[in-house]
């Protein structure tokens, strides 16, 4: 990805302008997540739903590189995918940096940065 230091300082930015301070990225996979749902709840999330929520995100990431592809909603409005390749096995560096990467995707495909 060109330029993805300061595609990252810019996603960051607008994190910490909206936000207050820059989410880890457990922070970050859970706001995807909650914004996939496309609603809040009506009391607080619990731990299993916001697990549920960053695995949400991380295959709503993954489907950007053709790992997942979204197979709809089920009837509690929650998104449901499908493992459609493999992700490769990387060290966690690489891991990292390809999230990252989809995160940067992500908030340019929803132009907020």
């Amino acid at each position: 990805m060109e330029n993805f230091e300061q595609k990252w300082i810019d996603t960051e930015f607008l994190l910490r302008e909206r936000f207050g301070k820059v989410p880890d990225m457990e922070g970050i996979l859970f706001l995807i997540g909650v914004n996939e749902l496309g609603r809040l709840p009506r009391k607080k999330f619990s731990k299993e739903q916001k697990q549920d929520l960053m695995h949400v995100a991380v295959c709503t990431l993954l489907s950007q590189l053709g790992y997942y592809q979204n197979m709809g909603r089920d009837d509690d409005g929650w998104p449901h995918f499908r493992e459609t390749e493999q992700v490769p096995v990387a060290g966690m560096q690489e891991q990292e940096r390809m999230l990252k990467e989809c995160v940067i995707r992500y908030f340019e495909s929803a132009e907020l940065i």
